[in-house]
């Protein structure tokens, strides 16, 4: 029989090995910024809370339609971080909804993430994706930030300054009468110029309908959405997609034009829809279904969704801000 002082020792060992697993668990804890080598036009974020306890918890934001969406199983199996999402989805237009489940895993990788994501009984090979801990950007819209010298980011006669995100992709802009115009259906445009802290001016009106949305950075979705006399809500036109919603809904109908001028200092955010201000100096917490560039501590383009309904823009002006 082992004696009392063994007994102890070996659960001392037992705990100090399972709070050593804990730890490293913990490790994974924090705000990613993902990137997928050889994709272009997609960046995924991921946060993860409670790692290294019996309950984490994951919210994500990635194709999957296109919201900030909580996982619904998550555990911590040998070294991996796995949470997957159950929900319906048509395979093909006018066909029933089945059910579909999707699964994540990541691994610790020096400073950083290295993971997967399948769809559970696909052929398709696994997506490979990286991720890094997203910046503290310090940053703050506290009254210390002067207006540079604006940039008029669209000439109203063609497209200089501008490229298409998706390359592959059909090409719907065009400019006719000195205004900007997608088709719909087609590739979205990104400015070949990047800024940081700025402020935004920019004039749009909508087919009835119709859906589009404006990409500070490349990385934060302000939408574009025809819901005049809707409930505002975090979809709603005049919402950071998908986290912030509106305080009130200042759309005007279909077929108006209508404005926005968008001020984003550090993670800061203010917008103002047609003279109202919808959302004044709120934190965006990270990247949302629109990004495409996931270096949060740098300078990014503005982009601008073609992919979904007919959309017209005009006077794209961004001015630069710089500290006192």
């Amino acid at each position: 029989m082992k004696d009392k002082s063994t007994v102890r020792n070996t659960l001392a060992l037992l705990f100090m090995a399972a709070c050593c697993a804990f730890s490293g668990d913990a490790d994974f804890n924090g705000r990613w910024d993902i990137s997928i080598p050889g994709s272009v036009g997609r960046a995924w974020w991921l946060e993860v809370v409670g790692a290294g306890t019996p309950s984490p918890k994951v919210k994500f934001v990635s194709a999957y339609n296109g919201d900030l969406n909580v996982a619904d199983e998550v555990s911590m199996i040998g070294d991996e971080l796995v949470f997957g999402f159950r929900f319906r989805q048509r395979r093909q237009q006018g066909e029933e909804p089945v059910p579909v489940h999707s699964i994540y895993k990541a691994r610790l990788a020096g400073a950083g993430l290295i993971g997967t994501a399948e769809t559970e009984g696909s052929d398709r090979a696994a997506v490979k994706w990286v991720g890094v801990r997203a910046p503290e950007i310090k940053d703050k819209d506290d009254g210390t930030w002067l207006e540079a010298t604006p940039v008029r980011l669209f000439n109203g006669k063609d497209l200089a300054g501008w490229e298409a995100l998706e390359k592959d992709r059909k090409f719907s802009w065009t400019v006719e009468g000195g205004i900007l115009k997608a088709a719909g259906g087609g590739a979205n445009l990104v400015s070949t110029r990047k800024f940081w802290n700025s402020k935004l001016h920019i004039e749009y009106k909508l087919s009835e309908h119709s859906n589009s949305g404006i990409g500070l950075r490349g990385r934060y979705e302000i939408q574009v959405f025809d819901d005049h006399g809707q409930p505002p809500n975090s979809h709603g036109n005049g919402a950071l997609y998908s986290r912030i919603a509106p305080r009130v809904n200042a759309s005007k109908p279909a077929g108006e034009w209508q404005s926005y001028d968008i001020t984003l200092i550090g993670r800061d955010l203010t917008v103002v829809l047609n003279g109202i201000k919808v959302i004044d100096k709120q934190v965006v917490e990270g990247l949302t279904a629109m990004g495409h560039d996931p270096d949060e501590g740098k300078p990014g383009p503005l982009s601008l969704q073609g992919d979904h309904g007919p959309v017209e823009f005009r006077n794209i002006v961004i001015t630069p801000l710089v500290k006192k």
